[in-house]
């Protein structure tokens, strides 16, 4: 028989990550812990504490109440990750493998001073997330997207693919929603250009808004979509939500990848063709990635004016190469010349934002769109930014060619 003091030392030799994980296994058999809804810290602290007792071990309030903390986190929160979580002034998560995380925070990447204890534990945190969205992240299934409940966007992908370890990248999206007036007032652009583009939505421009990673499109799109009336009906349609628009008269629609049988993929471009049925007076897409690009197009040009989507690209040139790729992916067999004539009658403007080295955010470019002799696209720069003055130069449009008007 073994007495409560070898038990004792038992745990006390054991050392904290072991007690703990035979805490949570005790805490988690007992069928008065549900959910985090009906469960509070003190309930885990009276679990620990009886634990502790039960074992013969004698530890701090100070260590019951930390252990509780994390304990709750594991079981009902995000883990290690939780107290950045917390943070709204942290944007981005990188987990590089369980001792290289990395936040971003206030546009600069900086390392975390949590991390996770074994390349195991970063599995089990990522499918704890994905299993009530019917997911999988396996050998099988090495890469998976998914969105948190508080709208934040994963990514995670593993061995065998990636070398490091597990590795997951989670985008947050701050509570706030920015307007027109926040990003004049923090110099993502001038209330000059605020005004341009308040016109140029009201009037029902349809416009695209390009960048790189990280360069504040979506932010962008919010901004623009505050200029639209209330009498309009808006359909937004997301591969993940991220879209926050303040409106009366708004539906929010989301992709949907396949199950773990690999059935019932709803897309992006199904969503689009389906939001054409929807009677909208706008729709907005998240980002084109893809053949929806087309469908995007043919929407703009067939009685949705007004729509407004973002996609990668370095330029408002590049953009324009990027769109012609997208189009041709689809199904449809077009030449080049249909596919450059359905883009330059269907985009007007071009809004093009970066993002500096100190992690500011600006709009670097406003084009409009044309279709030019031959049936040739010419991208004509209306705005430019003047990196002296840090503001936005106006250019006459009535500038020829040789002035900086791209002809494709």
């Amino acid at each position: 028989m073994i007495s409560k003091a070898q038990k004792k030392s038992d745990i006390a030799g054991n050392g904290e990550e072991e007690l703990k994980e035979k805490i949570i296994l005790a805490i988690l058999e007992e069928p008065v812990i549900k959910s985090a809804g009906e469960t509070n810290l003190k309930e885990i602290e009276e679990r620990i504490l009886d634990f502790l007792l039960s074992e013969g071990c004698i530890k701090s309030k100070e260590f019951i109440v930390a252990l509780a903390k994390t304990i709750y986190d594991e079981i009902f929160g995000l883990g290690p990750l939780q107290e950045i979580m917390n943070s709204s002034e942290i944007t981005e998560i990188m987990i590089n493998g369980p001792e290289n995380i990395f936040v971003e925070q206030d546009g600069i990447i900086k390392r975390a001073s949590v991390n996770f204890e074994t390349p195991e534990k970063i599995m089990q945190f990522v499918r704890r997330i994905i299993a009530p969205l019917n997911l999988r992240l396996d050998e099988t299934s090495p890469m998976v997207d998914a969105r948190l409940p508080d709208g934040s966007r994963l990514n995670a992908i593993i061995p065998p693919l990636c070398l490091n370890g597990p590795t997951v990248t989670i985008r947050r999206f701050k509570g706030k929603r920015y307007e027109a007036k926040d990003l004049v007032a923090i110099g993502t652009m001038s209330r000059e250009i605020s005004m341009f583009l308040k016109d140029a939505v009201v009037n029902r421009a349809n416009i695209l808004i390009s960048g790189g990673a990280s360069s504040g499109k979506t932010t962008m799109l919010n901004a623009l979509c505050s200029f639209i009336p209330s009498s309009e009906r808006i359909i937004t349609i997301e591969d993940t939500a991220e879209i926050q628009i303040k409106h009366e008269h708004v539906v929010s629609l989301e992709s949907r990848p396949a199950n773990i049988e690999g059935r019932g993929a709803i897309s992006v471009r199904d969503l689009v063709k389906n939001a054409l049925r929807m009677r909208p007076d706008r729709i907005i897409v998240g980002e084109v990635r893809g053949s929806e690009a087309l469908d995007m197009l043919q929407a703009m040009n067939t009685g949705h004016p007004g729509s407004i989507s973002t996609a990668h690209a370095n330029s408002p040139e590049d953009l324009i190469y990027r769109l012609e790729t997208m189009v041709m992916m689809s199904d449809l067999d077009l030449n080049l010349q249909a596919v450059r004539r359905q883009i330059g009658t269907a985009i007007d403007l071009i809004i093009h934002m970066e993002r500096q080295p100190g992690g500011k955010r600006i709009v670097k470019e406003v084009s409009s769109v044309q279709i030019g002799g031959g049936g040739k696209i010419r991208v004509n720069p209306l705005y430019a930014h003047h990196e002296e003055k840090a503001s936005l130069k106006q250019i006459p449009q009535d500038v020829e060619k040789k002035e900086g008007c791209v002809e494709r």
